[in-house]
């Protein structure tokens, strides 16, 4: 008998921490995305077929302290003065849901929470196009590749969460940005 675990649910979460250490600023992050008091075990990028995303608040009443959790994390900290950060998870979901997707981790510096959240997510649905049969040439710009992509029909929803922050000197700043997976 094999086990298939295969996530139905997911949710999206972000957070911020600060602390003069800098596994507590991380710890204090966790917190703000609601995450910290479970097991986070992190896998890699694929949105399963039927998975089904869902509000933090809905998924966060499905846990129970100390549970593993799989999710797809982006991490980054800074203890800089002035310095900008950002992590931010992609998502991109094919219009037909009996095939997977892709989630897309990622993480910068001195780029806003805008430009940080739309290149996760043109990543997460640059990654489904390859799957998808999306093509298009190597000097096609992200906006090109977004209208090729709406036009496709094939790729129906791409979202991003993105958390940043500007840095604090001698104060550790982390930023967090996940994709939480419920069985």
């Amino acid at each position: 008998m094999s086990l298939h675990l295969v996530p139905k649910e997911v949710f999206l979460t972000k957070g911020l921490g600060r602390h003069k250490e800098k596994l507590a600023s991380f710890e204090e992050a966790l917190r703000d995305a609601k995450i910290a008091k479970y097991n986070l075990v992190h896998v890699s990028s694929i949105f399963p077929p039927y998975c089904k995303v869902i509000p933090r608040q809905k998924g966060i009443e499905k846990l129970n302290d100390g549970q593993i959790l799989h999710c797809v994390l982006s991490r980054n900290a800074i203890n800089e003065n002035h310095r900008l950060i950002a992590s931010s998870v992609g998502l991109a979901t094919p219009k037909d849901r009996s095939h997977y997707g892709y989630i897309s981790e990622h993480h910068t510096f001195g780029e806003t929470d805008e430009k940080t959240g739309d290149y996760a997510e043109d990543l997460a649905a640059l990654m489904l196009s390859t799957i998808q049969g999306v093509e298009f040439g190597g000097e096609t710009t992200w906006d090109q590749k977004e209208e090729i992509w709406k036009l496709s029909g094939k790729i129906v929803r791409a979202a991003n969460i993105t958390q940043s922050a500007i840095g604090m000197e001698g104060i550790w700043t982390t930023t967090v940005a996940a994709a939480v997976f419920l069985f």
